[in-house]
């Protein structure tokens, strides 16, 4: 097969005038970019560099530098924008740069030409082995942990593309937006070296401009705007920017008409969405691939198409389901990893799990190892259930988790102002059509997207599962918990749903809802302490493990006579909350023995416990808790209720865990954090439709106001909690 160069020489001689590359000051014809990519692959000749990382945003220089890399022989790594320095330091060690090419001008760069720059690179020993024929470097994503380097030959790149032009043969494609960042391998070659190939105009505008900035911020707005003014033929999108563009054009922002292929990719996306785009005028078609595949493996395409598949494969590659029902693919793969000796040519295992159906067409479930197995022994695949919450619920990111949990949880991003109680119907809604092990028993809610910066999701939107384990205490605390009501049958609700953010004091907000919001910022208090952050870096200890309990101890042990008390002076009008406390007493009787065992279970004397001394935060609270209930409104006490058990959903489980694993403390030292963290899921749902029931406006504001008292001494107490000192070695950051 003749190389990319080669074919592009064709499209040259063919029309040269035709524009090939259009940016935001510049556009160049097919003669000229011609021209301009083989000035500088003789300036990379003349140079002698061997390796070259290919840094900076979207730009025509940035493609002219790319071709220039093909024509000279030069290897060329794409370095990400979002990559931090370390990651950027991380890629150049690993690949043995000998320098980086910029796409605008760049500190202690010199110019080449055709508005590129080059910085010359130390030569550093050991450089990673790299198989022969590698041209371009591409690095995963990354999604399970250090991105490897994936080794592409020109070939394979190259029949990529040209599969890609036969399956979308008789689509008329004149014009292409690149709104992915051009290192991501799947605009690379199906977003530029397609396009071209065609003999289409690439249009490439810095990614900010077009409402895109770093790895996952967006502005749908000026993205609309971008995509109105150039009206191209094809866009390549993942599922979050797919979201948004259906959301656009149905609420009349984006102008449908002129699309002709919109390609998905990246992630599972609902078929419920992709009716939506249909029905709104966006030809959206699903795509499935991977790096080590040439970034594409199937696709449908006008013509050739099938409901709930990712396409057939395409014609340069065979796939194939094996009987444990992982993808293998066997064709144009990968030369090697970078770094690694190369495996036997055979089949490919990708990881992914999914089926062959009529026709050929090929339907992918998800990632093997992301598979959650429920306590019931229930298998079920994040992917599917997160494609179906971004489609019902709304959720600009999704992420499901639960693996040995009798029901899936998930961590939400909702960032268009509805109220809990307006997401809580449409989860209703899906539970109620989904089979009742995947039903959702609870999720927490963020208006913060998780980011790449902080190693939450990759460069293409997936969620990077090991990384957001380790920090699910952090992002649960940080969340606002719904709890689902799985006992009784889930049934859309015939209530309006409001679509606006709901304030403080509205009377339409139930009143759970706005205890929550109303004590947000105290919460913050809580979420804050020093100890999530230190566990997460696994900077804790036994002193301040022992500390805690011995703290909870001398708290928990008020808990059944501060009930009492509360019980006793609850006016007649309340008869309904004194026989919820009833329930509540014998639930939470003798709870203080378990910490005093589990305090014994670490070598602590629990009789010295016993008859110790709080710390001075917790003296406070609980004082403050007695006195509120003998001379102000006695339902105050469920303000500490609000704090303590949701607290104790959200955190104590996960950092159980956590410290557990750190500390390498027994079973027996943990019988209060994990009894609660599932305990209280059952308590908090009760909690919430209990505090539905209060309506006296003068209760109401007694709960608010000792929620926000008690969330600010327990958190004093949290922030009391002795920890290590942070050594200098401490945090590292992985490429």
């Amino acid at each position: 097969m003749a190389a990319l160069p080669e074919r592009l020489q064709a499209r040259v001689d063919l029309h040269p005038g035709r524009i090939a590359l259009r940016g935001p000051d510049v556009q160049l014809s097919y003669r000229q970019m011609w021209q301009a990519a083989g000035a500088l692959a003789e300036q990379l000749r003349n140079l002698g560099v061997k390796r070259i990382g290919l840094c900076g945003d979207n730009t025509p220089a940035w493609v002219v530098a790319d071709l220039a890399c093909l024509m000279a022989g030069v290897v060329c790594v794409p370095v990400p924008v979002f990559f931090s320095n370390s990651q950027t330091e991380h890629l150049i060690q690993r690949a043995g740069l000998d320098a980086l090419l910029f796409s605008a001008e760049a500190e202690h760069a010199e110019t080449i030409g055709q508005g590129v720059w080059l910085r010359r690179l130390s030569v550093f020993p050991g450089a990673a082995w790299m198989p022969e024929q590698t041209a371009k470097i591409t690095f995963t994503s990354g999604s399970t942990g250090t991105p490897k380097g994936v080794c592409l030959s020109a070939g394979q790149m190259v029949a990529t593309a040209c599969a890609l032009q036969q399956r979308l043969e008789g689509v008329d494609l004149q014009k292409h937006l690149c709104i992915l960042p051009l290192a991501t391998l799947l605009e690379n070659i199906a977003g530029v070296y397609l396009p071209l190939l065609i003999g289409a105009t690439v249009t490439v505008m810095p990614l900010k401009t077009l409402g895109m900035t770093g790895s996952s911020g967006l502005d749908v707005g000026q993205l609309a705007l971008a995509l109105n003014r150039f009206q191209p033929h094809s866009v390549i999108l993942v599922p979050e920017l797919a979201m948004a563009l259906v959301n656009a054009a149905e609420q009349g922002q984006l102008l449908a008409g002129g699309f002709r292929f919109l390609a998905v990719g990246g992630g599972r996306v609902s078929t419920d969405l992709l009716a939506r785009g249909r029905a709104a005028g966006l030809p959206l078609y699903e795509g499935y691939g991977l790096s080590e595949c040439g970034s594409v493996v199937a696709l449908n395409a006008p013509g050739c198409e099938c409901e709930g598949t990712v396409g057939l494969p395409l014609n340069h590659v065979q796939v194939r389901v094996d009987s444990d029902q992982r993808i293998l693919v066997q064709g144009n793969t990968h030369l090697g990893y970078l770094g690694d000796e190369p495996e036997h040519d055979g089949w490919l295992d990708t990881g992914d799990l999914g089926a062959t159906g009529p026709g050929g067409f090929l339907g992918v479930n998800g990632r093997a190892k992301n598979l959650i197995i429920t306590s019931f022994g229930r298998n079920i695949s994040p992917e599917w259930l997160e494609s179906e919450l971004i489609q019902a619920v709304g959720a600009t990111q999704a992420v499901v988790f639960g693996d040995g949990e009798p029901q899936p949880l998930a961590l939400l991003v909702i960032r268009d102002g509805r109220s809990p109680e307006a997401v809580r119907q449409a989860l209703a809604q899906l539970n109620a059509g989904l089979p009742d092990y995947a039903r959702l028993q609870a999720v927490y809610l963020r208006r913060q997207p998780l980011t790449q910066a902080e190693g939450h999701i990759t460069a293409n939107g997936r969620p990077v599962r090991h990384q957001i384990q380790a920090d699910l205490p952090m992002l649960l605390a940080e969340g606002f918990p719904l709890f689902m009501n799985l006992s009784a049958p889930s049934s859309a609700s015939s209530q309006p749903v409001t679509t606006q953010f709901s304030t403080p004091g509205d009377s339409n907000m139930a009143f759970f809802d706005r205890l929550q919001s109303e004590t947000e910022q105290a919460r913050a208090h809580v979420t804050g302490a020093p100890v999530i952050q230190a566990i997460r870096e696994g900077r804790f200890d036994l002193d301040g493990y022992t500390w805690f309990l011995t703290q909870a101890y001398h708290h928990v042990k008020h808990t059944v006579p501060l009930m009492m008390a509360c019980g006793g002076r609850l006016p007649e009008r309340l008869e309904f909350v004194r026989k919820a406390l009833v329930e509540y007493i014998e639930e939470e009787y003798g709870h203080h023995e378990w910490i005093l065992n589990d305090l014994e279970a670490c070598g602590e004397d629990k009789e010295a416990i016993r008859h110790g001394q709080p710390d001075t935060s917790i003296e406070l609270m609980v004082a403050y808790l007695y006195d509120r209930i003998q001379r102000g409104n006695p339902a105050a006490f469920f303000g500490m209720v609000q704090v303590l058990e949701g607290t104790s959903i959200e955190l104590a489980t996960p950092l159980g865990e956590a410290i557990q694993k750190q500390l390498g403390l027994p079973d027996q030292a943990f019988s209060y954090l994990y009894s609660h963290g599932a305990l209280d899921q059952e308590h908090f749902e009760f909690f919430r439709n209990l505090m539905n029931d209060i309506t006296d406006p003068d209760d109401q504001q007694a709960i608010i106001d000792a929620a926000q008292m008690v969330y600010r001494l327990y958190g004093d107490m949290l922030h009391s909690i002795p920890l290590p000192a942070r050594g200098k070695e401490q945090r590292h950051e992985a490429a």
